[in-house]
């Protein structure tokens, strides 16, 4: 497509804490285009995640407007708003509470490959097959009980099923961060291929600065429900110009005087 992949503009929402009204939103303004990874960072609370959830319509905003794919997304109802799921996938922090605890691992990519005719049915199985290899999982594994595996394990398969409907966007909020560092850097590695193979457009939300700088081409940075500064990856990191950047680029881990 020619165009923006996403826009948004103006994103708000507030919500209530006891006798406070909190903005967890005031006025954030996005573009991402096919085939672009934009890294989203910011401390604890800025509204990172609540972004994240009004992007994929789990939360609706106050005021603001997106296009997604040159559509109104926030105006999109049924059965078309159905058929453009299949297109902006998101992978939670905690993949948990998205799956049916009952299910298989198995029946978890079959099943998202079965609600939106990804592949003919006699083809799901070794499609399933393929995403679990993909995503650097035991091939036996297929038949265990989501409940059986282990976090880490968990949040392969939600990157699996993600990608499993081939969007145009995927929004990864912490995705990474329950992985140790080998498994990591192979996601990391099937992400970027995957964004070369297809030009899946992704926005990684992260408060690990380095995985953010690796993988993204553009940053930006939150800080009170705003979007405090953004440009490309390398300028922003080699001339931060918000405290909020400046603080998370003290935090990062040093060896010998150099980051990790």
């Amino acid at each position: 497509m020619t165009g923006p992949l996403l826009v948004a503009r103006d994103l708000r929402r507030t919500f209530t804490s006891g006798d406070r009204r909190v903005a967890a939103l005031g006025g954030v303004s996005l573009t991402i285009a096919p085939g672009e990874t934009l890294g989203l960072v910011g401390g604890s609370g800025c509204g990172k995640s609540t972004l994240a959830r009004v992007l994929t319509r789990l939360v609706a905003p106050e005021a603001g407007s997106i296009a997604f794919m040159g559509d109104d997304w926030l105006g999109l109802e049924g059965g078309s708003l159905r058929a453009a799921r299949r297109h902006l996938q998101m992978v939670f922090q905690d993949p948990l509470a998205a799956f049916n605890p009952r299910a298989t691992v198995g029946g978890v990519l079959a099943d998202a490959l079965r609600i939106h005719a990804v592949v003919p049915k006699a083809e799901r199985a070794g499609e399933v097959a393929r995403l679990i290899d993909r995503v650097g999982l035991p091939s036996d594994l297929g038949g265990r009980s989501i409940r059986e595996i282990s976090g880490g394990q968990r949040q392969r398969v939600a990157i699996a099923r993600a990608i499993a409907v081939r969007p145009r966007l995927v929004i990864l909020d912490e995705a990474v961060s329950a992985l140790d560092v080998s498994v990591r850097g192979r996601i990391l590695e099937l992400l970027v291929d995957l964004q070369r193979e297809t030009g899946v457009g992704y926005l990684f939300i992260s408060h690990d600065l380095a995985v953010v700088r690796a993988v993204s081409h553009r940053i930006a940075v939150m800080a009170e429900g705003r979007i405090v500064e953004e440009g490309p990856a390398s300028s922003v990191i080699a001339a931060p110009s918000s405290g909020v950047l400046k603080d998370l680029i003290g935090a990062v881990p040093r060896l010998n005087g150099k980051p990790a």
